[in-house]
């Protein structure tokens, strides 16, 4: 999985950067947001409800 700031999440969770690991989290639907150090590549999401 891969998502971009910028981009809809497609499900919620906790989003983890590529670059530095910090977390995001996010609601399904909802705009993703850059990392708190400013970058914009997740390459995992943990925490999504119903899974």
């Amino acid at each position: 999985m891969v998502a971009h700031a910028g981009e809809k999440a497609e499900e919620s969770g906790v989003f983890h950067c590529a670059k530095c690991s910090e977390k995001v989290e996010v609601k399904k639907g909802a705009k993703i947001p850059k990392c708190p150090n400013g970058h914009t590549t997740f390459d995992r999401r943990t925490n999504e409800p119903g899974r």
